[in-house]
């Protein structure tokens, strides 16, 4: 006889499962999903079996609801705006937003949990009236919330508790269904914050990639062009000659323009000295005040090292087609790391951005995939879904790389859901505990490993 699950979920917006994976490994069974994105979706089914083709505007409206009973409700919803007008219209003012077919289930099925994750932004000073609206909502709805947001990124956990070395602060909203008020003299805390440090652990100090990384899962794709080894060529040989000029100091933190240097005569000529940032901004006074602190810190790096950098630009042609403007410039973030080879990089719109290869920016769903310099090439579509916390069996199939790398910039990070729903069931234990249905999935989680990783491992499907 079957096991029954610990709790029910349903899986809005799922990608290719992050929700799903964490969820999943508390014991819980899902019983809908739904993912616009044809070839995530095919992804999702590929590993979960279930198919999250579905279309929630459709099937969770004010005339239908065919979204079955749970008790968690999961999201990794899009905020798009809602209405600014201050009539405080509550739920109807999120009409025509994705947020506001959630409310719907909400609404009319009560599940127990409710957990939001969304780009941290929208606890950012623009989305105040959008985050407002949805903590208030949810209040509507006889939910314990806290107005505080909950920040959190995987690279804060320790690998024991299922972190991964990957900087991607996000923000949950995490709810406990109350509608009898239990526990409302008790503050409303938010279960996670990004200065909390976890059993001690020193992200700065104690991440390292190569626990990461793996050169079997190396693809067509992860290596670099020739023109990306001549832009990192040159870079490094400045970065080098920077170190032996300066005598070991590390390399400026502003970003420095290689173009810059070729106005250094004219614009020195007209003020008669190297000018800083006020005598630029009164030249130009539509001149914004940070663009102008850069141009005046490279022109005082150019004034001191010009005998150098003038060889080194015409020895790798950096003023010919072979550089584009956005490789003519360095973003320096990786302290004293003593070659541009041996830090992480991604190269940008605003320039090769360099860091300590300690632990990684986040995924994101375009073409800026991080480039580890001491393995010469870029991550890995299999090394990006260890980033997210997915396990080794987890089947992307034939499709491209391309879509893997998008689909891993867009996904949620197992541990990081399965901290924070953790934390919220300690922290609405009370409230929880008061009925049958909060009762299995409190004791489903906190009997659970601090780790999601083992149970993940477990869950491989069998070999044919």
């Amino acid at each position: 006889m079957l096991k029954p699950p610990a709790f029910r979920f349903i899986d809005l917006f799922a990608g290719v499962g992050g929700f799903h994976a964490a969820l999943k490994a508390y014991g819980g069974e899902c019983v809908y999903a739904v993912e616009i994105d044809k070839a995530a979706a095919k992804i999702y089914e590929r590993n979960w079996g279930h198919d999250p083709l579905g279309d929630v505007t459709k099937d969770a409206n004010d005339k239908v609801m065919n979204v079955p009973a749970h008790e968690v409700l999961a999201a990794g919803f899009p905020c798009q705006p809602f209405s600014k007008s201050g009539a405080q219209r509550g739920m109807d003012e999120t009409r025509g937003t994705l947020y506001w077919n959630i409310l719907q289930i909400i609404q009319k099925r009560k599940p127990k949990v409710v957990l939001l994750e969304n780009v941290r932004n929208l606890a950012g000073p623009r989305h105040l009236h959008e985050w407002q609206v949805i903590i208030e909502t949810l209040r509507e709805q006889g939910y314990r919330v806290s107005g505080t947001p909950a920040i959190f990124s995987p690279h804060l956990l320790p690998p024991e508790r299922g972190g991964r070395p990957q900087v991607r602060e996000r923000v949950f909203v995490t709810a406990t269904h109350n509608p009898t008020g239990v526990g409302d003299d008790l503050p409303v805390l938010p279960v996670a914050l990004p200065s909390g440090r976890i059993d001690g652990w020193q992200p700065k100090e104690e991440w390292h990639l190569e626990d990461l990384l793996d050169d079997s899962h190396n693809i067509p794709g992860c290596e670099l062009s020739r023109s990306e080894r001549l832009w990192i060529d040159a870079w490094n040989e400045w970065v080098e000659t920077w170190y032996e000029a300066t005598e070991g100091r590390r390399p400026p933190g502003f970003p420095i323009w290689a173009d810059t240097w070729t106005d250094y005569d004219e614009v020195t000529a007209d003020f008669g000295y190297v000018p800083d940032c006020r005598d630029l901004m009164e030249r130009d006074e539509t001149l914004p005040q940070w663009k102008a602190a850069h141009l005046a810190k490279n022109y005082a790096l150019y004034a001191i090292h010009r005998p150098w950098i003038d060889r080194w630009a015409k020895r790798h042609g950096v003023y010919t087609d072979a550089f584009p403007p956005s490789r003519r410039k360095l973003e320096w973030q990786a302290q004293d790391t003593p070659t541009l080879w041996e830090t992480v990089m991604h190269l940008r719109p605003s320039g090769i951005r360099a860091k300590r290869p300690t632990y990684l920016p986040a995924l994101v769903a375009i073409t800026q995939t991080s480039i580890i310099g001491p393995r010469e090439r870029r991550l890995s579509p299999r090394e990006t879904a260890r980033l997210q916390g997915l396990p080794d069996w987890y089947d992307f199939g034939d499709q491209r790389p391309a879509a893997t790398y998008k689909q891993m910039g867009n996904a949620v990070n197992v541990g990081a859901v399965w901290h924070v729903l953790r934390e919220h069931v300690v922290r609405d234990e009370e409230v929880l505990k008061r009925t049958a249905a909060g009762r299995r999935t409190l004791e489903a989680v906190l009997t659970a490993p601090m780790s999601p990783d083992a149970r993940l491992e477990a869950m491989a499907p069998a070999k044919p």
